[in-house]
């Protein structure tokens, strides 16, 4: 497996994604990948010619060579062929509204075909398709952004800033409305937008994002990741972690691949 990840350091492209991705897996069998709910908006480009499928709850389908996928609260279950070559950008929520005309909920629970929604993405499959070079892409990319993107609000800012944050794990629903200046209703609305979830759900999946890191990279008890994410108990983590995962904390430590989230199983 050959994989890149950088962070973008530019004012205006920080700003607008969290991270850029590219990921080459050669294997001598068929897997099976799942990938827990991981509170992302991504953009995902797939480069071999050979179909690959998914499911997302009751839904199955084709993944499309170029495709956007919102916060999911399932996992994703993935049947990869032999070889994949994929290049992904994490975005920020606020800034899919800007450059698709669409809020994230849309893609929430969901693969969408972004050629369907803009035909552009069409060209732009082809012509990062002709570079193999993770820092090319990078590049073409980010030139295909900047000509898409207003400058965010403060406050869009402050909404990016607020869904990646682990460290206000604590505050409660008036917290937040606090927070922005917004009546509960009128934040609840704006995080459903975003998400897909109301802001107690938001919260509560904010918890399971930061639980699913310290599985994944730290050697932490149960019962210190429980307090550390702010779960009520330990019995509150586990059903909340196995609502959203489909699994149990320890069936997720036991499993995990190299990348957080993610599940591998050889299917010779």
């Amino acid at each position: 497996m050959e994989s890149s990840f950088i962070i973008p350091q530019s004012p205006l492209i920080k700003d607008a994604v969290c991270a850029f991705w590219q990921l080459h897996r050669y294997n001598s069998s068929t897997l099976h990948q799942t990938i827990v709910p991981k509170g992302a908006v991504e953009i995902i480009f797939s480069f071999e010619t050979t179909k690959l499928y998914a499911e997302i709850g009751q839904q199955s389908f084709t993944i499309p060579r170029c495709f956007i996928q919102g916060f999911h609260t399932c996992p994703v279950h993935l049947h990869l062929a032999d070889r994949q070559s994929f290049f992904g950008i994490f975005l920020h929520p606020t800034v899919v509204k800007h450059i698709l005309n669409f809020h994230p909920v849309e893609f929430s629970n969901s693969v969408i075909d972004l050629t369907l929604i803009d035909p552009s993405f069409y060209g732009l499959w082809h012509y990062l398709g002709e570079h193999n070079s993770f820092e090319k892409r990078v590049s073409i990319f980010t030139e295909w952004l900047i000509k898409r993107l207003p400058a965010l609000t403060e406050r869009e800012q402050a909404f990016n800033t607020f869904l990646n944050a682990h460290s206000d794990l604590h505050l409660s629903v008036s917290d937040v409305a606090k927070q922005f200046c917004y009546s509960s209703k009128q934040l609840s609305r704006k995080l459903f937008e975003l998400t897909g979830l109301n802001t107690e759900q938001t919260l509560l999946y904010k918890k399971h994002l930061q639980a699913v890191q310290l599985l994944h990279y730290s050697d932490l008890s149960l019962t210190e990741i429980t307090y550390g994410c702010h779960f009520f108990d330990q019995s509150h983590f586990i059903r909340t972690f196995k609502a959203l995962s489909h699994m149990t904390p320890k069936e997720y430590r036991a499993k995990k691949d190299v990348v957080s989230g993610h599940i591998i199983d050889n299917v010779h």
